[in-house]
């Protein structure tokens, strides 16, 4: 499906109410590429004839996690080079790439200019990084709005009110590869628990190399298990596939078990993954950054704490959390069928209420009012 992210960044222009700034992000989205690091419009040229240096440049890398040492790597500045026909060939200009990092768009000596840089992550090593070399930082949960926009259907989807339950637990598993590499671990645990049977979820035994020959880049989630293609379904859905629901699956289960992203990091970081049961109305559980939960809480919704235990959620270690949350799957599949029945009726009363602040003006301007403020902040802070 096509995701019309530039209406997003369109928007963000409009409501800062300025016309100094000249916004770069990613084309097409989900790029990482410096060389598609791209102006948002041809305001260009008119803006720094009028406004010279005293232009404003932003860059959006609000849709994945900041990557400081990726835009340093030898294959990225390779790339770059060749892009741009080999003119930063030499070894100095190649440090200066390396140095300037993804600011290497504006110049080979852009290190010395200051850059507006939207993110949203909280508890950043690698914005901490960007901001010494001149990047001023603007946090925002760019997810809030983008799942607004996908989910929309969902406020009145009367499709997602037949329910008709097969499976305790919906646990979405496309790919493992890089930071979701403790999806590998995760799965093993769910066969090692006898939980396979309980959860509506998938597997897919190669992402880009077989599982088996993995890399881990923390031991702690290596497997033994050279078989486990044989408990689950394949998945064969793409990357957009998060930008989309799939009532069906919401109401022949109970709990979604969100993998996020980001798990073995200390950052917060969360993806419109998070996102999608709440606007579906669904109970959750969130593998994720440990504060995960109390970060949703941020920003008023409710999580089931009483009813789930999500002590998990406070647990640093990432393969003691990761098991801690496999316990409590473990624990609710095993509860005596009344008991189980109460324990979603209750959940699904509170996971209703968090579908409807997720709707709610309320929330969605308390999203776009952070924005303002913290990109006002950083303006502010580049013109001082």
């Amino acid at each position: 499906m096509s995701v019309p992210l530039d209406r997003l960044y369109n928007f963000l222009d409009l409501i800062t109410s300025r016309n100094d700034t000249i916004i770069y992000r990613f084309f097409p989205h989900g790029s990482k590429k410096i060389s598609n690091l791209m102006q948002l419009s041809d305001r260009r040229q008119k803006v720094m004839r009028e406004f010279g240096l005293e232009s404003k440049l932003v860059i959006c890398n609000d849709q994945e996690p900041l990557n400081f040492e990726f835009y340093q790597s030898n294959e990225t500045v390779d790339e770059f080079n060749q892009t741009n026909g080999n003119i930063y060939h030499s070894e100095s200009a190649r440090q200066q790439v390396k140095l300037s990092n993804f600011k290497s768009v504006f110049g080979l000596y852009a290190q010395k200019l200051p850059v507006v840089l939207i993110h949203s992550e909280k508890r950043s090593d690698n914005l901490t990084r960007y901001e010494q070399i001149k990047c001023v930082g603007v946090y925002w949960w760019s997810h809030a709005l983008i799942s607004l926009d996908w989910f929309r259907y969902a406020q009145l989807d009367p499709a997602l009110h037949k329910r008709k339950v097969t499976h305790d637990f919906l646990i979405y598993n496309r790919a493992w590869a890089g930071t979701r590499e403790y999806r590998i671990k995760f799965v093993e645990l769910l066969v090692e628990h006898s939980l396979v049977g309980q959860c509506l979820t998938w597997f897919s035994e190669s992402d880009g190399i077989h599982y088996t020959n993995h890399k881990f880049i923390n031991p702690g989630f290596n497997t033994t298990n050279t078989q486990l293609e044989k408990y689950f379904k394949a998945s064969t859905v793409d990357s957009t596939a998060s930008a989309d629901y799939c009532s069906n699956d919401y109401v022949s289960t109970q709990i979604e078990v969100v993998l996020e992203t980001l798990f073995d990091d200390k950052r917060l970081h969360l993806t419109e993954k998070s996102l999608r049961p709440i606007a579906c109305g669904h109970p959750f559980m969130l593998a994720s950054t440990c504060g995960s939960l109390e970060y949703l809480r941020s920003y008023g919704f409710e999580t089931f704490d009483g009813l789930i235990d999500e002590t998990y959620d406070t647990v640093h270690d990432p393969v003691k959390r990761l098991q801690r949350i496999c316990q409590e799957i473990k624990r609710i599949s095993q509860l005596p069928e009344d008991q189980k029945s109460q324990l979603f009726v209750d959940l699904r009363q509170i996971a209703q209420r968090n579908k409807q602040r997720f709707f709610s003006p309320e929330w969605q301007q308390h999203v776009i009012n952070e924005f303002k403020t913290n990109f006002d902040l950083a303006i502010d802070q580049i013109i001082n």
